[in-house]
């Protein structure tokens, strides 16, 4: 009988072992669902949470949403290899939807963890600075004292002391002030070294949020533009898609379209047809080897990032601040007082221009509050201290001053750093480079991939211009 409990204890053990973990794991993916599933709730948690417990729920919701999104990514690339049907493409696109909303997401989740890092850099540098201003004091204090017991001579000391012992133990003092002098100059040496690396740090950290509220708006204009797709396409019946398929293939209709298409740059005073962009482009290809549609995609996707783009005037020289060109209202943070009006003056001077009436970007708001600078210059985007960079190996190809809202000045620009970043070989890694510099993050990766599905479709119009 004993030993009948004993199996009977082993197996009921064995299939515990074999079931307990499937459900903790269902229970942990669960409430994880249920944790992640809006940003009230996440700011909420965090309110009763330390800031690292905070970075952590926001890491870990970011990591669910990364893995919600790459597997309908695979459902996406299923279902287009196969056969192209009205109901396969409306599932697409109802996907692709929802990848964006992941998406989104996931960049409300990094802005929202970036802005957890700002905050703690920020505390971090009122105490650094606070413990710099006590030293300050503490060393003011002794080298009060120093002086003072500098304007006396050794005899007076000496004849002012009661006891010889006192005089010695003044000596004693005085050294060990000069000791602790000595310390607190390497104390204030030091946290000023830290302050500065704070500093340096939070100016990454608000880099970063910008470059994840671009990202964010990149991801809402796709979002938008599939779901206008997705209702159109609800509204037609398979006959009409299918003949639909068959119109896309006139190539002559579609070419002389597309030929006379606007090409969409905002900044300068005429915008060329499509036509006219890819001559420029091809041109272009010549000098630096950039694929036209690649040059083409890039620039598109950097008028897209906000409308703002030539829409200020730089009014306020110390400040920074300006006005919008249409309504003539004050516009913050128009352009960089630190690194680029200086720039911006040598530029505009060189040109014959008034800096006050040249169109540059407006800065980007973030939740209706200025983010980052504006001060980006003509169709390329270029802020003022890139372009300086460029505009002798521009004038060395052109002969001219070149001028950044000059179309093909800035195509030119553009297409030679863009060969600077290894374009004409790996055009996503240039891509990213363009926007994000050396280094960036997988949530930043929209932008590149945006680019190359632009790039995609601007192929897909050049051959149908050149009749192939």
């Amino acid at each position: 009988m004993f030993s009948i409990n004993i199996k009977s204890v082993l197996l009921v053990i064995l299939i515990l072992a074999l079931v307990l973990p499937s459900f903790f794991v269902s229970a942990e993916d669960e409430d994880l669902e249920e944790i992640c599933q809006s940003m009230e709730k996440i700011e909420q948690d965090c309110q009763n949470l330390s800031d690292a417990e905070c970075r952590q729920l926001l890491e870990k919701c970011a990591g669910y949403y990364e893995a919600q999104s790459a597997e309908i990514e695979k459902d996406i690339t299923k279902t287009e290899k196969e056969k192209d049907t009205l109901q396969n493409q409306i599932y697409i696109l109802k996907n692709k939807v929802k990848n964006l909303d992941y998406q989104i997401y996931q960049s409300n989740l990094t802005i929202k963890d970036l802005g957890v890092q700002i905050g703690d850099t920020e505390s971090s540098i009122k105490k650094t600075s606070l413990k710099i201003e006590d030293s300050r004091y503490q060393l003011a204090d002794i080298l009060r004292h120093i002086y003072e017991k500098d304007q006396l001579s050794p005899i007076e000391i000496l004849l002012s002391e009661e006891r010889i012992s006192g005089f010695f133990n003044d000596l004693t003092a005085l050294e060990i002030l000069n000791s602790k002098n000595k310390e607190l100059l390497e104390d204030i040496k030091s946290l000023k070294s830290s302050l500065e690396s704070e500093k340096e740090s939070l100016a990454g950290e608000k880099e970063d949020t910008e470059k994840m509220v671009k990202i964010q708006n990149l991801q809402k204009e796709e979002q938008e533009k599939t779901k206008k797709e997705k209702d159109y396409l609800l509204k037609l019946t398979e006959t009409e898609y299918q003949k639909q398929l068959k119109e896309q293939q006139e190539v002559e209709k579609r070419a002389i379209e597309i030929r006379a298409r606007i090409f969409e740059l905002i900044g300068v005073p005429k915008a060329p047809t499509f036509g006219e962009a890819l001559s420029i482009a091809k041109y272009v290809e010549s000098i630096t080897g950039i694929r036209p549609a690649f040059l083409l995609a890039v620039l598109t996707q950097e008028s897209n990032i906000g409308k703002n783009v030539g829409q200020c005037y730089l009014k306020n020289l110390e400040t920074g601040d300006g006005i919008y060109i249409k309504t003539g209202n004050i516009a913050p943070k128009t352009m960089s007082p630190k690194t680029n009006i200086s720039n911006f003056l040598k530029i505009t001077q060189k040109l014959g221009r008034n800096y006050y009436e040249t169109p540059v970007s407006c800065c980007m708001y973030y939740k209706g509050e200025p983010y980052g600078w504006g001060g980006a210059m003509g169709p390329a985007q270029f802020i003022p201290s890139t372009w300086i960079l460029y505009e002798d190996k521009i004038k060395e190809i052109t002969g001219k001053t070149a001028d950044p809202w000059n179309i093909g000045d800035a195509f030119l620009a553009s297409g030679i750093y863009l060969k600077e970043l290894g374009g004409n070989k790996n055009e996503f890694t240039a891509a990213m480079h363009y926007f994000s510099g050396t280094y960036w993050t997988k949530s930043e990766e929209f932008y590149g991939r945006s680019v190359i599905a632009l790039a995609a479709d601007y192929e897909k119009d050049i051959k149908a211009i050149e009749g192939f």
